[in-house]
């Protein structure tokens, strides 16, 4: 099994960009080739253009965790029973839907003025379970999304059953207004060969080295170069410790997916419409789910904190779970039916709010957007230069207010206990998987 991602098997390989060599003077210099650092890419491009911009990349660009989560656009988080309205929280969860929904319409956006084909679709998702004390208190969950902004209506019965093709799930809040749905790697892949010209990217060009240098900015080494940089933005998410950043708060949680070969039966024909349609847990630990154009269906039903990349017998094994994840929802599946199943990583912190942070003079950084790295990937892109730069706006200032990631025990008692949530939250939902 090779752990080849269905998202850039079906979006298609970018020309690939050269190693770093030899040594670059440049006034920006960008640490990571995903949706935030692109995004960065393009905001210092439009205010900046005759300043020299480079952007680095470890691996590929366009084909990190940014191809390979799950395509939803987030603009609405479902409210927590603390962030109800009329409760106590529901202030915080105003703010955060306001970050939200300008996430979202930064990506919407961002798709228009660079006409990026990802298949959007901005008729929102839904929140469905399989257990109804799962989805508890449904009226004020209407009443508190609506309170946002959001579009949200109750489905169960019947009418759930004809709209997911399964009869799975037993109620679910379907929610617009600002959440979509697109092809991640397609998405991302925009964003790299949108770029204009003036921004020069480098694959295969790990930062081994940051360094100050007193009154000339920063000097960051690679294998075989180096760039001097006035300004550095790190946007590398959880993985921030390789480039000296050992304090942000953040860690990596490993997921795994599969997509279907296209089900193209009579029998798929009559369960699946040709609009496709999301489906996210109430719980961290249960199943992701996606019809795609041409009738794929995507699952998620895996997350847990590891040390170590999965191996291909690990990775079939997680394949496994998959398919009775999908033979549960919709029997008759069967595993010949699975075409991709790949990894990746998402960047989480312990209070679910980002590391968004001056780390010195010239170095800026940000990480953490679990879960939510389409919409609010690109937006911190944007607002990270604003914060560089030492613009001002309301938004910046909201997202810097939330910024507080939450403290981590020093390994290996975290190790330790993000293995036993993580466990905890799998064995929760065990019913939603």
């Amino acid at each position: 099994m090779n752990n080849h991602c269905g998202w850039i098997a079906l979006a298609g390989e970018s020309p690939q960009r050269p190693r770093l060599l030899g040594t670059h003077k440049v006034d920006w210099l960008i640490i990571g080739g995903g949706i935030t650092g692109l995004s960065a890419a393009h905001t210092l491009a439009r205010r900046f253009p005759s300043q020299r911009i480079l952007l680095l990349e470890r691996q590929r660009v366009a084909q990190g965790a940014s191809a390979r989560n799950s395509g939803f656009v987030v603009s609405h988080e479902l409210p927590g029973a603390d962030e109800l309205l009329g409760s106590p929280g529901f202030a915080a969860y105003q703010v955060a839907s306001r970050i939200g929904a300008a996430a979202g319409g930064e990506v919407r956006q961002r798709i228009a003025e660079l006409a990026i084909d990802c298949e959007f679709s901005d008729h929102g998702y839904h929140f469905a379970v399989h257990q109804p004390a799962h989805l508890p208190q449904v009226e004020r969950t209407l009443e508190t999304l609506g309170a946002v902004g959001a579009q949200a209506s109750y489905l169960d019965g019947e009418c759930l059953q004809r709209r997911l093709g399964s009869a799975f799930y037993s109620r679910a809040i379907h929610c617009a207004g600002g959440n979509g749905l697109l092809q991640p790697a397609r998405y991302v892949k925009g964003l790299a060969d949108g770029l204009p010209a003036q921004v020069e990217v480098f694959e295969h060009s790990a930062v081994t080295d940051l360094r100050r240098r007193p009154g000339q900015g920063w000097v960051a080494r690679t294998e075989d170069g180096e760039v001097q940089a006035r300004q550095v933005l790190a946007c590398v998410g959880a993985f921030l410790p390789r480039v000296g950043l050992k304090r942000s708060g953040t860690f990596p949680l490993e997921l795994s997916a599969s997509i279907t070969r296209p089900l193209d039966g009579a029998h798929w024909q009559q369960l699946f419409d040709e609009q496709g349609w999301g489906v996210l847990s109430t719980l961290p630990g249960g199943c992701t789910l996606r019809l795609l154009p041409g009738r794929r269906l995507l699952i998620r039903n895996t997350v847990e904190y590891r040390q170590h990349d999965i191996g291909s017998r690990g990775l079939a094994a997680r394949q496994g779970q998959h398919l009775l994840g999908l033979q549960k929802r919709f029997p008759g599946i069967t595993a010949q039916d699975l075409q991709y199943t790949w990894t990746g990583h998402l960047s989480g912190t312990r209070s679910g709010e980002p590391y968004f942070a001056r780390v010195a003079d010239g170095l800026h950084a940000v990480a953490g957007c679990n879960g939510s790295g389409v919409a609010r990937g690109t937006l911190w892109g944007r607002l990270l230069v604003e914060m560089a730069i030492g613009a001002d706006s309301t938004l910046l200032g909201d997202v810097l207010g939330q910024a507080s990631p939450g403290y981590l025990p020093p390994r290996p008692f975290f190790d330790l206990g993000a293995k036993l949530r993580m466990a905890w939250e799998v064995q929760r939902a065990r019913l939603e998987r």
